[in-house]
């Protein structure tokens, strides 16, 4: 009995340490970009200087090219008002966006947008990212699918948990420093996730981002990180927010955490 006791009480030790092991973060504003509006992102990437923008909404979906540095317009493709944009992603030469409920992977030409091909997924898009060699994207579900970039095949799947719970409404995703960092629907705050167990190993809270003032009605939840490769920035923003933010992680401490 008392071997059993002392095995029940290290199993739980080691239970709540690896529950409480997820690191906390809120944020410092470092810069800020005008965005329009009119954008309801969906989904966001930074590389050479450029940045994508993918939108939703049937009839107003789009996929746009700007130059980062002076945001000057560069490239756009408008969907078919049939599809609902949402995640984009950039792996080589080629730019990919996911449609929410019409099972298709859209990939375009990097350098101009121009269409490639229409590949099935099985299933809605949400979040896409990539991990330089598989696509990495989510259902809005608790599982984030890897898959073959030539052909959308799934290759495997991770379920994501955090302090021993799913978590689901996973929605924009990034791939930052061999982690997926991941919006959650509805929720003002960001998810770091180890791509191999699926753990949630960080959690950044953004509420206060956008001040109440800057928020009008059609203002929406948010949506978006992008990661600059050049510099390390990391950039989030919103569906139909005025700007598209550069952020610093503060460190939290557990109890500061639980008080937000």
């Amino acid at each position: 009995m008392n071997i059993c006791y002392r095995l029940c009480v290290c199993l739980l030790a080691l239970l709540a340490t690896t529950a409480s092991a997820a690191e906390h973060f809120s944020f410092r504003v470092l810069e800020k970009k005008p965005q329009s509006r009119s954008h309801f992102v969906q989904g966001l990437q930074i590389i050479d200087g450029m940045l994508y923008v993918g939108t939703g909404g049937y009839g107003q979906s789009r996929l746009l090219q700007y130059r980062l540095d002076d945001g000057e317009l560069l490239a756009e493709r408008r969907l078919h008002p049939r599809l609902f944009g949402e995640g984009v992603t950039v792996l080589g030469d080629r730019v990919y966006q996911l449609t929410w409920q019409a099972r298709k992977l859209l990939v375009y030409n990097r350098d101009d947008l121009s269409p490639l091909a229409a590949l099935s997924i099985p299933g809605q898009g949400w979040g896409l990212t990539h991990d330089g060699s598989e696509l990495i994207y989510s259902d809005g579900s608790h599982r984030l699918y890897f898959l073959d970039p030539d052909t959308a095949q799934r290759q495997r799947s991770i379920t994501v948990m955090e302090s021993g719970m799913p978590v689901a409404r996973l929605n924009e995703l990034e791939w930052i420093d061999g982690r997926i960092w991941a919006n959650v629907w509805q929720e003002d705050r960001i998810i770091v996730i180890d791509p191999a167990s699926g753990e949630v190993t960080a959690t950044v809270d953004l509420r206060g981002l956008l001040p109440l003032p800057e928020r009008q009605p059609g203002t929406d939840v948010l949506n978006g990180i992008a990661y600059n490769p050049e510099d390390g920035g990391i950039w989030v923003t919103g569906k139909n927010w005025p700007w598209m933010y550069r952020i610093e992680l503060r460190p939290l401490t557990a109890a500061a955490a639980d008080s937000r």
